[in-house]
Protein backbone atom coordinates (compact mmCIF):
# COMPACT_ATOMS: atom_id res chain seq x y z
CA UNK A 1 0.00 0.00 0.00
CA UNK A 2 1.18 3.09 -0.80
CA UNK A 3 0.19 4.88 2.69
CA UNK A 4 1.90 1.96 4.88
CA UNK A 5 4.50 1.37 6.12
CA UNK A 6 7.14 -2.04 6.18
CA UNK A 7 9.39 -2.15 8.46
CA UNK A 8 13.45 -2.53 7.18
CA UNK A 9 15.73 -3.95 10.37
CA UNK A 10 18.92 -2.66 9.07
CA UNK A 11 18.80 0.94 10.49
CA UNK A 12 17.50 1.02 13.37
CA UNK A 13 16.25 5.17 13.12
CA UNK A 14 15.05 4.14 9.85
CA UNK A 15 11.54 2.88 10.96
CA UNK A 16 11.19 6.28 12.70
CA UNK A 17 12.16 8.29 9.84
CA UNK A 18 9.42 6.19 7.44
CA UNK A 19 6.98 6.58 9.75
CA UNK A 20 7.53 10.61 10.19
CA UNK A 21 7.16 10.89 6.27
CA UNK A 22 4.26 9.23 5.64
CA UNK A 23 2.61 11.03 9.03
CA UNK A 24 3.84 14.36 7.25
CA UNK A 25 2.46 13.16 3.63
CA UNK A 26 -0.42 11.92 5.38
CA UNK A 27 -1.37 14.99 7.06
CA UNK A 28 -0.26 17.40 4.12
CA UNK A 29 -2.89 15.36 2.10
CA UNK A 30 -5.98 16.23 4.54
CA UNK A 31 -4.40 19.67 3.72
CA UNK A 32 -4.09 20.24 8.76
CA UNK A 33 -0.90 21.98 10.17
CA UNK A 34 1.04 20.33 12.61
CA UNK A 35 -0.78 22.19 15.13
CA UNK A 36 -4.18 20.94 14.32
CA UNK A 37 -2.85 17.11 13.98
CA UNK A 38 -1.74 18.08 17.39
CA UNK A 39 -5.18 18.98 18.96
CA UNK A 40 -6.50 16.35 16.94
CA UNK A 41 -4.60 13.42 19.30
CA UNK A 42 -3.92 15.23 22.44
CA UNK A 43 -0.50 16.05 22.11
CA UNK A 44 2.23 19.17 20.91
CA UNK A 45 2.87 20.54 17.81
CA UNK A 46 6.76 20.46 18.71
CA UNK A 47 5.89 16.48 19.77
CA UNK A 48 4.28 16.50 16.28
CA UNK A 49 7.01 18.23 14.21
CA UNK A 50 9.46 15.57 16.49
CA UNK A 51 7.68 12.45 14.70
CA UNK A 52 7.24 13.69 11.29
CA UNK A 53 11.26 14.12 11.53
CA UNK A 54 11.93 10.87 12.75
CA UNK A 55 14.08 12.10 15.86
CA UNK A 56 11.35 10.75 18.37
CA UNK A 57 9.72 7.22 19.47
CA UNK A 58 6.59 7.18 19.19
CA UNK A 59 4.15 4.92 21.09
CA UNK A 60 1.33 2.49 19.21
CA UNK A 61 -0.93 4.23 21.35
CA UNK A 62 -0.22 7.75 19.66
CA UNK A 63 0.44 6.05 16.21
CA UNK A 64 -3.32 4.65 16.27
CA UNK A 65 -4.47 8.17 17.24
CA UNK A 66 -2.81 10.01 14.73
CA UNK A 67 -3.94 7.07 12.12
CA UNK A 68 -7.93 7.42 13.11
CA UNK A 69 -7.20 11.17 12.98
CA UNK A 70 -5.61 11.13 9.41
CA UNK A 71 -7.93 8.22 8.31
CA UNK A 72 -4.42 6.62 7.62
CA UNK A 73 -3.06 2.90 8.29
CA UNK A 74 0.11 4.69 8.53
CA UNK A 75 1.83 1.83 9.59
CA UNK A 76 2.01 -2.12 8.58
CA UNK A 77 3.90 -4.83 9.79
CA UNK A 78 3.32 -6.78 6.93
CA UNK A 79 1.59 -6.45 3.16
CA UNK A 80 -1.57 -6.11 4.43
CA UNK A 81 -3.39 -3.54 6.04
CA UNK A 82 -3.72 -3.76 9.60
CA UNK A 83 -7.11 -3.72 11.26
CA UNK A 84 -8.21 -3.06 15.12
CA UNK A 85 -9.30 -6.37 17.25
CA UNK A 86 -9.93 -6.64 20.72
CA UNK A 87 -8.65 -9.96 23.12
CA UNK A 88 -11.16 -10.02 25.79
CA UNK A 89 -10.44 -12.35 28.84
CA UNK A 90 -13.58 -12.96 30.52
CA UNK A 91 -15.46 -14.04 32.82
CA UNK A 92 -13.55 -11.48 35.79
CA UNK A 93 -15.80 -8.99 38.39
CA UNK A 94 -15.31 -5.75 37.62
CA UNK A 95 -14.64 -3.20 40.47
CA UNK A 96 -14.55 0.86 41.10
CA UNK A 97 -15.78 4.04 40.18
CA UNK A 98 -15.99 5.62 36.55
CA UNK A 99 -17.68 8.77 35.61
CA UNK A 100 -20.10 9.48 32.53
CA UNK A 101 -18.67 11.65 29.80
CA UNK A 102 -20.49 14.37 27.85
CA UNK A 103 -22.87 13.39 25.44
CA UNK A 104 -21.82 12.45 21.65
CA UNK A 105 -25.30 13.28 20.25
CA UNK A 106 -25.35 16.53 22.20
CA UNK A 107 -22.02 17.01 21.06
CA UNK A 108 -22.73 16.57 17.21
CA UNK A 109 -25.89 19.04 17.69
CA UNK A 110 -23.60 21.61 19.27
CA UNK A 111 -20.97 21.52 16.56
CA UNK A 112 -23.85 22.17 13.68
CA UNK A 113 -26.01 24.72 15.31
CA UNK A 114 -22.68 26.89 16.04
CA UNK A 115 -22.96 27.64 12.80
CA UNK A 116 -25.42 29.72 13.30
CA UNK A 117 -23.35 32.09 15.69
CA UNK A 118 -21.01 35.05 14.22
CA UNK A 119 -19.50 35.01 17.55
CA UNK A 120 -17.00 32.97 19.49
CA UNK A 121 -18.97 29.45 20.90
CA UNK A 122 -16.66 26.95 23.08
CA UNK A 123 -17.62 23.89 24.03
CA UNK A 124 -16.34 22.54 26.90
CA UNK A 125 -16.07 18.78 28.02
CA UNK A 126 -16.81 18.26 24.33
CA UNK A 127 -16.57 14.27 23.20
CA UNK A 128 -13.73 12.98 21.52
CA UNK A 129 -14.92 10.80 19.01
CA UNK A 130 -14.65 9.77 15.39
CA UNK A 131 -18.59 11.09 14.87
CA UNK A 132 -17.24 14.55 16.24
CA UNK A 133 -14.20 14.44 14.18
CA UNK A 134 -16.06 14.17 11.04
CA UNK A 135 -18.33 16.99 11.81
CA UNK A 136 -15.23 19.13 12.53
CA UNK A 137 -13.50 17.83 9.08
CA UNK A 138 -17.11 19.82 7.56
CA UNK A 139 -17.07 22.49 9.43
CA UNK A 140 -13.52 23.13 8.64
CA UNK A 141 -13.97 22.56 4.83
CA UNK A 142 -16.63 25.21 5.31
CA UNK A 143 -14.09 28.13 6.30
CA UNK A 144 -15.06 27.86 9.77
CA UNK A 145 -12.48 27.94 12.76
CA UNK A 146 -12.31 24.69 15.20
CA UNK A 147 -9.33 24.81 17.58
CA UNK A 148 -8.97 22.15 20.37
CA UNK A 149 -7.66 23.69 23.38
CA UNK A 150 -4.27 22.20 24.75
CA UNK A 151 -5.72 19.43 26.81
CA UNK A 152 -7.94 18.00 24.42
CA UNK A 153 -10.83 18.99 26.17
CA UNK A 154 -12.57 21.99 24.69
CA UNK A 155 -13.33 23.30 21.30
CA UNK A 156 -13.40 27.09 20.40
CA UNK A 157 -14.89 27.36 17.27
CA UNK A 158 -15.53 30.53 14.94
CA UNK A 159 -17.53 31.12 12.12
CA UNK A 160 -16.89 33.46 8.85
CA UNK A 161 -19.27 35.86 6.87
CA UNK A 162 -19.61 33.95 4.15
CA UNK A 163 -18.82 29.85 3.78
CA UNK A 164 -17.27 28.17 1.41
CA UNK A 165 -20.16 26.21 0.54
CA UNK A 166 -18.45 24.66 -2.87
CA UNK A 167 -15.31 23.64 -0.62
CA UNK A 168 -17.54 21.46 1.88
CA UNK A 169 -15.46 18.33 2.59
CA UNK A 170 -17.53 15.64 0.47
CA UNK A 171 -15.91 12.48 2.25
CA UNK A 172 -16.58 12.89 5.65
CA UNK A 173 -19.94 14.26 5.38
CA UNK A 174 -20.74 10.61 3.23
CA UNK A 175 -19.46 9.21 6.35
CA UNK A 176 -21.83 10.56 9.00
CA UNK A 177 -25.77 11.12 8.93
CA UNK A 178 -25.32 13.81 11.12
CA UNK A 179 -24.66 15.72 7.92
CA UNK A 180 -28.03 16.39 7.60
CA UNK A 181 -28.56 18.92 10.57
CA UNK A 182 -27.00 21.59 8.60
CA UNK A 183 -30.04 21.88 6.82
CA UNK A 184 -31.26 23.73 9.42
CA UNK A 185 -28.67 26.05 10.50
CA UNK A 186 -27.93 27.17 6.27
CA UNK A 187 -31.45 27.20 5.36
CA UNK A 188 -31.52 30.54 7.17
CA UNK A 189 -28.17 31.94 5.97
CA UNK A 190 -28.54 30.64 2.40
CA UNK A 191 -31.05 30.63 -0.54
CA UNK A 192 -29.50 27.48 -2.20
CA UNK A 193 -26.45 25.09 -0.82
CA UNK A 194 -25.91 21.25 -1.49
CA UNK A 195 -24.86 18.46 0.79
CA UNK A 196 -23.44 15.48 0.43
CA UNK A 197 -25.85 11.82 0.84
CA UNK A 198 -25.37 11.39 4.74
CA UNK A 199 -23.93 8.01 5.65
CA UNK A 200 -23.95 6.43 9.26
CA UNK A 201 -24.57 3.21 10.81
CA UNK A 202 -25.87 0.22 8.60
CA UNK A 203 -29.49 0.00 10.62
CA UNK A 204 -31.63 -0.68 8.08
CA UNK A 205 -33.54 1.84 5.97
CA UNK A 206 -33.09 5.41 7.57
CA UNK A 207 -35.25 7.51 5.34
CA UNK A 208 -34.10 11.74 5.27
CA UNK A 209 -37.95 12.05 4.94
CA UNK A 210 -39.38 13.17 8.08
CA UNK A 211 -35.95 15.72 8.24
CA UNK A 212 -37.81 17.15 4.91
CA UNK A 213 -40.99 17.41 5.80
CA UNK A 214 -39.72 19.13 8.93
CA UNK A 215 -38.50 21.68 6.79
CA UNK A 216 -40.65 22.54 4.12
CA UNK A 217 -42.97 24.97 6.08
CA UNK A 218 -39.52 26.90 6.59
CA UNK A 219 -39.43 27.15 2.79
CA UNK A 220 -36.93 24.39 2.37
CA UNK A 221 -37.23 21.92 -1.11
CA UNK A 222 -34.60 19.23 -1.73
CA UNK A 223 -33.55 17.58 -5.10
CA UNK A 224 -31.62 14.08 -4.81
CA UNK A 225 -29.05 14.16 -7.81
CA UNK A 226 -25.85 12.55 -8.46
CA UNK A 227 -25.19 11.61 -4.77
CA UNK A 228 -26.39 15.20 -3.72
CA UNK A 229 -29.06 17.22 -1.46
CA UNK A 230 -29.77 20.11 -3.99
CA UNK A 231 -31.17 22.30 -1.62
CA UNK A 232 -33.56 25.35 -2.75
CA UNK A 233 -34.89 27.92 -0.08
CA UNK A 234 -38.40 30.55 -0.66
CA UNK A 235 -38.10 33.47 0.50
CA UNK A 236 -41.94 33.79 1.48
CA UNK A 237 -42.00 32.62 5.02
CA UNK A 238 -44.56 33.26 7.54
CA UNK A 239 -43.26 35.16 10.66
CA UNK A 240 -46.00 33.29 12.88
CA UNK A 241 -45.01 29.56 12.11
CA UNK A 242 -46.50 26.33 12.84
CA UNK A 243 -44.72 22.75 12.32
CA UNK A 244 -46.30 19.24 12.74
CA UNK A 245 -43.60 16.88 13.33
CA UNK A 246 -44.46 13.52 12.08
CA UNK A 247 -41.98 11.65 13.56
CA UNK A 248 -40.58 12.54 16.96
CA UNK A 249 -37.33 12.23 16.20
CA UNK A 250 -34.33 13.44 17.74
CA UNK A 251 -32.66 15.10 14.96
CA UNK A 252 -35.55 16.14 13.02
CA UNK A 253 -36.69 18.06 16.10
CA UNK A 254 -33.31 19.26 16.19
CA UNK A 255 -33.10 20.70 12.70
CA UNK A 256 -36.79 21.82 12.79
CA UNK A 257 -35.53 23.74 16.28
CA UNK A 258 -32.00 25.41 14.66
CA UNK A 259 -34.42 26.05 11.69
CA UNK A 260 -36.74 28.18 14.02
CA UNK A 261 -34.03 30.03 15.57
CA UNK A 262 -32.44 31.88 12.69
CA UNK A 263 -35.12 33.30 11.69
CA UNK A 264 -36.90 35.99 13.01
CA UNK A 265 -40.46 35.09 13.29
CA UNK A 266 -42.26 32.65 16.26
CA UNK A 267 -42.54 29.19 15.30
CA UNK A 268 -44.56 26.61 17.28
CA UNK A 269 -42.92 22.97 16.65
CA UNK A 270 -45.64 19.98 17.91
CA UNK A 271 -44.47 16.33 18.53
CA UNK A 272 -40.92 17.33 19.04
CA UNK A 273 -38.83 15.08 20.81
CA UNK A 274 -38.06 16.14 24.20
CA UNK A 275 -34.84 14.02 23.90
CA UNK A 276 -31.68 14.98 26.13
CA UNK A 277 -29.57 15.85 23.02
CA UNK A 278 -32.53 18.06 22.06
CA UNK A 279 -32.88 19.40 25.86
CA UNK A 280 -28.59 20.83 25.29
CA UNK A 281 -29.68 22.34 22.26
CA UNK A 282 -31.74 24.12 23.45
CA UNK A 283 -30.28 25.37 26.60
CA UNK A 284 -27.18 26.50 24.22
CA UNK A 285 -29.37 28.36 22.23
CA UNK A 286 -30.65 30.17 24.67
CA UNK A 287 -27.43 31.79 25.45
CA UNK A 288 -27.38 33.16 21.80
CA UNK A 289 -30.73 35.06 23.11
CA UNK A 290 -32.76 32.58 21.07
CA UNK A 291 -36.25 32.34 23.87
CA UNK A 292 -37.74 28.77 23.57
CA UNK A 293 -40.67 28.08 25.81
CA UNK A 294 -41.61 24.26 26.71
CA UNK A 295 -38.16 22.91 26.97
CA UNK A 296 -38.46 18.95 28.13
CA UNK A 297 -42.09 19.14 26.61
CA UNK A 298 -43.71 18.03 23.05
CA UNK A 299 -44.42 21.48 21.98
CA UNK A 300 -41.85 24.30 21.86
CA UNK A 301 -42.71 27.50 20.64
CA UNK A 302 -38.95 29.59 19.84
CA UNK A 303 -38.94 32.78 18.74
CA UNK A 304 -35.72 33.21 16.52
CA UNK A 305 -33.10 36.00 15.36
CA UNK A 306 -31.43 35.99 11.72
CA UNK A 307 -28.61 37.50 12.98
CA UNK A 308 -26.96 36.18 16.07
CA UNK A 309 -23.37 37.25 17.37
CA UNK A 310 -22.97 35.93 21.02
CA UNK A 311 -19.63 34.74 22.52
CA UNK A 312 -21.13 31.59 24.82
CA UNK A 313 -19.11 29.16 26.62
CA UNK A 314 -21.43 25.72 27.18
CA UNK A 315 -20.68 22.32 28.84
CA UNK A 316 -22.81 19.91 27.43
CA UNK A 317 -24.57 17.52 29.47
CA UNK A 318 -23.29 13.71 30.24
CA UNK A 319 -24.22 10.82 28.28
CA UNK A 320 -27.22 8.66 29.11
CA UNK A 321 -26.53 5.85 26.69
CA UNK A 322 -22.71 5.82 27.98
CA UNK A 323 -23.95 5.76 31.72
CA UNK A 324 -26.03 2.37 30.48
CA UNK A 325 -23.12 0.81 28.49
CA UNK A 326 -20.85 0.87 32.09
CA UNK A 327 -23.60 -0.32 34.07
CA UNK A 328 -24.55 -2.96 31.95
CA UNK A 329 -20.53 -3.82 32.18
CA UNK A 330 -20.86 -4.02 36.27
CA UNK A 331 -24.43 -5.91 35.65
CA UNK A 332 -23.42 -8.86 32.99
CA UNK A 333 -20.50 -8.93 35.25
CA UNK A 334 -22.13 -9.58 37.96
CA UNK A 335 -20.29 -7.04 39.76
CA UNK A 336 -20.47 -4.39 41.94
CA UNK A 337 -18.97 -0.67 40.13
CA UNK A 338 -20.19 3.08 40.83
CA UNK A 339 -20.85 4.84 38.06
CA UNK A 340 -20.84 8.42 38.26
CA UNK A 341 -22.32 11.59 37.03
CA UNK A 342 -25.68 9.80 35.40
CA UNK A 343 -28.26 11.71 33.65
CA UNK A 344 -30.51 10.57 35.84
CA UNK A 345 -33.67 12.50 34.42
CA UNK A 346 -32.88 10.33 31.17
CA UNK A 347 -32.03 7.11 32.76
CA UNK A 348 -34.90 6.83 35.17
CA UNK A 349 -37.03 4.09 33.01
CA UNK A 350 -33.76 2.01 32.39
CA UNK A 351 -33.40 1.74 35.92
CA UNK A 352 -36.79 0.98 36.89
CA UNK A 353 -37.09 -1.92 34.10
CA UNK A 354 -33.82 -2.78 35.55
CA UNK A 355 -35.15 -3.02 39.18
CA UNK A 356 -38.27 -4.89 37.99
CA UNK A 357 -35.57 -7.33 36.61
CA UNK A 358 -33.84 -7.79 40.33
CA UNK A 359 -31.10 -5.65 39.94
CA UNK A 360 -30.09 -4.16 43.36
CA UNK A 361 -28.42 -0.68 43.29
CA UNK A 362 -28.07 2.55 45.17
CA UNK A 363 -28.20 5.79 43.81
CA UNK A 364 -26.90 9.41 45.03
CA UNK A 365 -28.96 12.41 46.17
CA UNK A 366 -28.80 14.32 42.95
CA UNK A 367 -26.59 17.35 41.73
CA UNK A 368 -26.30 19.65 39.26
CA UNK A 369 -24.22 19.35 35.83
CA UNK A 370 -21.53 21.47 34.61
CA UNK A 371 -24.36 22.77 32.23
CA UNK A 372 -26.55 24.44 35.35
CA UNK A 373 -29.50 22.65 33.91
CA UNK A 374 -29.15 18.46 33.97
CA UNK A 375 -29.81 16.83 36.93
CA UNK A 376 -27.06 14.14 37.94
CA UNK A 377 -26.56 11.41 40.40
CA UNK A 378 -24.14 8.22 40.61
CA UNK A 379 -25.55 4.85 40.62
CA UNK A 380 -24.23 1.71 42.17
CA UNK A 381 -24.54 -2.04 40.68
CA UNK A 382 -24.85 -4.61 43.10
CA UNK A 383 -24.11 -8.33 41.81
CA UNK A 384 -27.89 -9.63 41.45
CA UNK A 385 -30.10 -12.49 40.83
CA UNK A 386 -31.62 -11.26 37.57
CA UNK A 387 -34.99 -12.78 36.48
CA UNK A 388 -37.05 -12.07 33.41
CA UNK A 389 -39.21 -9.13 32.80
CA UNK A 390 -42.91 -9.69 33.20
CA UNK A 391 -43.93 -7.31 29.49
CA UNK A 392 -41.43 -6.79 26.80
CA UNK A 393 -39.06 -4.65 26.95
CA UNK A 394 -39.46 -1.73 23.93
CA UNK A 395 -38.21 1.89 23.46
CA UNK A 396 -39.94 4.49 23.03
CA UNK A 397 -39.80 8.25 22.48
CA UNK A 398 -38.51 10.25 25.80
CA UNK A 399 -39.31 10.08 28.58
CA UNK A 400 -39.66 6.45 27.21
CA UNK A 401 -36.78 3.80 27.54
CA UNK A 402 -34.33 5.21 25.01
CA UNK A 403 -33.63 3.18 21.41
CA UNK A 404 -29.85 3.34 21.64
CA UNK A 405 -30.24 1.73 25.26
CA UNK A 406 -32.45 -0.95 23.66
CA UNK A 407 -29.31 -3.51 22.81
CA UNK A 408 -28.42 -3.62 26.39
CA UNK A 409 -30.83 -5.05 27.80
CA UNK A 410 -30.54 -8.31 25.28
CA UNK A 411 -26.95 -9.04 27.06
CA UNK A 412 -28.58 -8.68 30.63
CA UNK A 413 -31.49 -10.12 29.32
CA UNK A 414 -29.52 -13.11 28.99
CA UNK A 415 -28.07 -13.12 32.40
CA UNK A 416 -31.55 -13.13 33.61
CA UNK A 417 -33.85 -16.55 34.59
CA UNK A 418 -36.22 -16.63 32.18
CA UNK A 419 -37.68 -15.59 28.89
CA UNK A 420 -37.71 -11.91 28.00
CA UNK A 421 -38.75 -10.36 24.15
CA UNK A 422 -36.79 -7.75 22.87
CA UNK A 423 -39.05 -5.09 20.52
CA UNK A 424 -37.17 -2.97 18.32
CA UNK A 425 -39.76 -1.09 16.25
CA UNK A 426 -37.40 1.79 14.82
CA UNK A 427 -34.62 -0.13 12.95
CA UNK A 428 -35.81 -2.84 11.00
CA UNK A 429 -32.24 -4.20 10.93
CA UNK A 430 -30.49 -3.98 13.72
CA UNK A 431 -32.37 -6.86 16.05
CA UNK A 432 -30.28 -9.42 14.01
CA UNK A 433 -26.63 -8.60 15.04
CA UNK A 434 -28.04 -9.07 18.15
CA UNK A 435 -28.04 -12.60 17.88
CA UNK A 436 -24.30 -12.61 17.34
CA UNK A 437 -24.26 -13.02 21.05
CA UNK A 438 -25.27 -16.72 20.48
CA UNK A 439 -21.29 -17.24 19.38
CA UNK A 440 -20.78 -16.81 23.09
CA UNK A 441 -23.77 -18.67 24.63
CA UNK A 442 -26.71 -17.01 24.41
CA UNK A 443 -30.01 -18.26 23.62
CA UNK A 444 -31.38 -15.50 20.95
CA UNK A 445 -34.03 -15.97 18.79
CA UNK A 446 -34.87 -13.94 16.21
CA UNK A 447 -38.69 -13.77 15.30
CA UNK A 448 -38.32 -10.81 12.55
CA UNK A 449 -36.91 -7.65 11.52
CA UNK A 450 -37.48 -6.20 15.13
CA UNK A 451 -38.19 -9.04 17.95
CA UNK A 452 -35.67 -11.25 19.45
CA UNK A 453 -36.40 -13.96 22.00
CA UNK A 454 -34.00 -13.99 24.76
CA UNK A 455 -33.82 -17.16 27.52
CA UNK A 456 -31.11 -17.28 30.11
CA UNK A 457 -29.05 -17.18 32.08
CA UNK A 458 -26.54 -18.34 29.67
CA UNK A 459 -23.17 -19.76 30.60
CA UNK A 460 -21.30 -17.74 29.09
CA UNK A 461 -17.95 -18.78 26.45
CA UNK A 462 -15.19 -17.17 25.20
CA UNK A 463 -15.55 -16.99 21.26
CA UNK A 464 -14.40 -15.17 18.20
CA UNK A 465 -17.04 -12.71 16.53
CA UNK A 466 -16.77 -10.18 13.17
CA UNK A 467 -18.05 -6.36 14.70
CA UNK A 468 -22.08 -5.95 13.88
CA UNK A 469 -21.28 -2.86 11.62
CA UNK A 470 -24.05 -0.74 14.14
CA UNK A 471 -22.56 0.83 16.95
CA UNK A 472 -24.21 0.13 20.44
CA UNK A 473 -24.69 -3.68 18.78
CA UNK A 474 -20.90 -3.94 18.45
CA UNK A 475 -20.64 -2.48 21.87
CA UNK A 476 -23.03 -5.51 23.59
CA UNK A 477 -20.97 -8.02 21.83
CA UNK A 478 -17.87 -6.66 23.82
CA UNK A 479 -19.74 -6.78 27.36
CA UNK A 480 -21.26 -10.05 27.06
CA UNK A 481 -16.99 -10.91 26.16
CA UNK A 482 -16.67 -9.69 29.78
CA UNK A 483 -18.69 -11.67 31.07
CA UNK A 484 -17.63 -14.73 29.17
CA UNK A 485 -14.96 -17.33 30.88
CA UNK A 486 -12.25 -17.70 28.93
CA UNK A 487 -10.78 -15.86 25.55
CA UNK A 488 -12.90 -14.14 23.23
CA UNK A 489 -11.82 -12.05 20.46
CA UNK A 490 -14.44 -9.12 19.00
CA UNK A 491 -12.93 -8.35 15.48
CA UNK A 492 -12.89 -5.23 13.37
CA UNK A 493 -13.94 -3.10 16.21
CA UNK A 494 -13.26 0.32 14.65
CA UNK A 495 -17.21 1.09 14.59
CA UNK A 496 -16.79 1.32 18.19
CA UNK A 497 -14.53 4.74 18.07
CA UNK A 498 -17.59 6.54 16.40
CA UNK A 499 -19.15 6.90 19.57
CA UNK A 500 -17.41 5.98 22.43
CA UNK A 501 -14.03 7.75 23.55
CA UNK A 502 -11.93 5.20 24.72
CA UNK A 503 -14.12 2.79 25.90
CA UNK A 504 -11.66 -0.59 26.10
CA UNK A 505 -9.18 1.46 28.45
CA UNK A 506 -11.49 2.49 30.66
CA UNK A 507 -13.16 -0.65 30.91
CA UNK A 508 -9.50 -1.53 31.62
CA UNK A 509 -9.51 0.59 35.19
CA UNK A 510 -12.22 -1.26 36.54
CA UNK A 511 -10.34 -4.52 36.32
CA UNK A 512 -11.25 -5.50 32.86
CA UNK A 513 -8.88 -7.39 30.64
CA UNK A 514 -9.14 -6.25 27.29
CA UNK A 515 -6.04 -6.27 24.58
CA UNK A 516 -5.95 -3.92 21.44
CA UNK A 517 -4.21 -5.81 18.26
CA UNK A 518 -3.85 -5.69 14.30
CA UNK A 519 -3.06 -8.74 12.43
Amino acid sequence: MEDTATFERTDPAAPLRQVGALIRGARQGRKLTQAQLAERVGTSQSAINRIEQGSQNISIDLLSRISTALESEIVSFGEQKKNSHLRVQGGRQLHGTIAVRSSKNASVALLCAALMNRGRTTLHGIARIVEVDRIIDVLRSLGVSVVWSPDGQDVEIHVPADLSLESIDEDAGRRTRSVLMFLGPLLGRYDTFALPYAGGCDLGTRTVEPHLIALRPFGLSIEATAGWYQATVAPDVPEELSVVLTERGDTVTENAIMAAAVRDGVTTIRNASPNYMVQDLCFYLELLGITIEGIGSTTLRITGRSVINEDVDYWPSEDPVEAMSLLTAGIVTDSEITVTRVPIEFMEIELATLGEMGLRYTRSPEYAAANGRTRLVDVTVHPSKLHAPIDKIHPMPFPGLNIDNLPFFAVIAACAEGDTLIHDWVYEGRAIHLTDLTRLGANVRLRDPHRIDVSGPTHWSGAEVSCPPALRPAVVILLAMLAAKGTSVLRNVDIIARGYEQLQERLITLGASIETFRD
